[in-house]
């Protein structure tokens, strides 16, 4: 499957988590276990590709994000645990359409390595502005917590955000892709 993601996130601080829980009360958080994989040179970060293999209670997917003028165009490519588990150990990829998608981007299909986990607790849920997900991250020492918004209109979609958030006195503070946070921490750690 293949999709444009357009996606709005500021990072929160604690108490302002714990506040907007409230919003999430209805929903029962998901726990995602984000694998990241690249080359020990860091092949697909130098093409500003970014890979992950994630875990779910019951399912698994690999997702290769690549920057687009607005937002990801998003890869997800649907595996069994049993499949992502292999991928791991092996460092290898499955044949499909990620696999494909990056050979016709000149990256070679082997080589890779597991740079480490990131776990996620993610509330979910639908709005009149959008997918609306709320994110706590743990990863080596650190855990931070994060509001995003998936929209189908940039524009429109960065008004109802700041909105949101000024509505909810809370204050925007930039958020880098849970992969940029994760690496810049690999390297403190």
């Amino acid at each position: 499957m293949k999709h444009l993601e357009i996606e709005l996130k500021t990072l929160l601080k604690k108490e302002d988590y714990i506040k907007l829980k409230e919003y999430f009360s209805d929903i029962t958080p998901i726990t995602q276990n984000n694998y990241y994989l690249d080359t020990c040179d860091y092949k697909l970060r130098s093409n500003k590709i970014a890979m992950r293999i994630r875990t779910f209670e019951d399912s698994a997917e690999l997702t290769i994000k690549i920057p687009q003028a607005v937002g990801n165009m998003e890869y997800n490519q649907a595996l069994t645990l049993e499949e992502a588990k292999k991928c791991l150990e092996e460092c290898k990829l499955p044949q499909g359409m990620i696999l494909e998608e990056l050979s016709n981007r000149g990256v070679s299909p082997s080589g890779w390595l597991v740079l480490g986990c990131l776990t996620t607790v993610r509330y979910e849920k639908e709005t009149s502005i959008g997918l609306m997900a709320l994110d706590q991250s743990t990863y080596f020492d650190v855990v931070d917590y994060e509001l995003e918004l998936e929209v189908e209109n940039g524009d429109q979609g960065s008004l109802d955000f700041q909105e949101f958030l000024q509505a909810n006195d809370i204050e925007y503070k930039k958020a880098p892709s849970k992969l940029v946070r994760f690496i810049e921490n690999m390297k403190k750690s």
